[in-house]
């Protein structure tokens, strides 16, 4: 993997990945190459953008950096970025421009997806940022998709024009929808149907998704649902509790199966890269399910996926280094 970055070269920068759990700021000062954590706020704890705003720029202030403010930013969110609003899809939090204006003076302001972010930083992730899964060999200048479970399902591909510089395709593949294999996923499917109409991989690629997996196959076993956090799942799955088990078993496949579809829909000869909270806590789970089996599992093409790495993104913010280097990239 190749760091194609550009710096800011004459000015500070301001750096966001918001999601829909954590809102993570940092920092550029003239020439830094990687950006320098500023803040964290659990989204949890502020009502609205204009609150989180208003404390960033007093933590702004705090780490004796210009009062003046940034001269460039960038935010990557967890929502469509073009709207003239930005609603969060998993969260109550929405801003404007002007909100921004209001906080950020004169700073250029760039809105982006958080998952072109983590697209935007693969290449200049190190071996050591990654824990590889399975076999595969990335291959130079080729598609690179990530893909991620958290509060959300994130989906961004990053390529590259001839002169090897990159070009991000941001999108929302966490809303396409969800497509069974086994019988018991078609039974899943079936009672997703009926609470949710249309069922999306977001319905099971994610925190609630554990949950909603969990619940059906309570509902399908004839078994007690006894917890309700995503986390107390999959402590009881390490814990040998047979439904939770098998809760995180069907989750992990069927990520599999949604990162060997996307593999083959963009080409990603450059490898498939998991964001997100959930797997680098579960490795060892993921490590013992059919993950990787369902990414090759693809009939005549099951050796196309075969030569296609997937790994573990285990750097601490991948959105915020992303989101550094799209802004090197607007004022380079």
């Amino acid at each position: 993997m190749t760091n194609t970055a550009a710096l800011l070269t004459d000015s500070y920068g301001l750096v966001g990945d918001i999601g829909g759990t954590n809102a993570r700021f940092a920092f550029l000062r003239p020439g830094d190459a990687r950006p320098t954590e500023l803040a964290k706020y659990r989204v949890s704890d502020y009502d609205n953008m204009h609150d989180v705003l208003a404390q960033l720029i007093r933590d702004w202030g705090a780490a004796d950096l210009p009062a003046t403010g940034p001269e460039h930013t960038c935010l990557a969110v967890a929502a469509p970025p073009h709207l003239s609003t930005v609603s969060f899809t998993n969260s109550p939090w929405r801003f404007d421009r002007e909100l921004l204006a209001s906080h950020l003076g004169q700073s250029s302001i760039s809105i982006i997806n958080d998952f072109a972010a983590v697209a935007r930083a693969l290449p200049a992730l190190t071996h050591s940022d990654v824990e590889q899964i399975g076999e595969g060999r990335s291959e130079a200048a080729k598609p690179m998709v990530a893909l991620g479970p958290g509060t959300g399902t994130g989906v961004a591909t990053v390529t590259f024009d001839a002169g090897g510089n990159t070009i991000v395709l941001q999108g929302e593949g966490g809303h396409v929808d969800f497509a069974p294999i086994t019988d018991i996923e078609f039974e899943i499917l079936r009672k997703l149907r009926g609470r949710y109409g249309r069922v999306s991989i977001e319905r099971l690629l994610c925190g609630a998704g554990i949950v909603n997996i969990y619940q059906a196959l309570s509902e399908i076993r004839g078994l007690a649902a006894d917890l309700a956090k995503p986390s107390a799942i999959g402590e009881a799955a390490r814990a040998g509790d047979k439904l939770s088990a098998e809760t995180m078993a069907i989750f992990f496949a069927v990520f599999g199966s949604s990162a060997g579809n996307l593999a083959l829909t963009v080409g990603a000869r450059g490898g498939v890269f998991i964001a997100g909270g959930i797997a680098p806590r579960y490795i060892d789970l993921l490590r013992q399910s059919d993950f990787r089996a369902r990414f090759l599992a693809k009939g005549r093409f099951g050796d196309y996926n075969a030569a296609i790495p997937t790994s573990i993104i285990m750097h601490t913010d991948p959105g915020l280094l992303g989101a550094a280097l799209m802004l090197g990239d607007q004022n380079s």
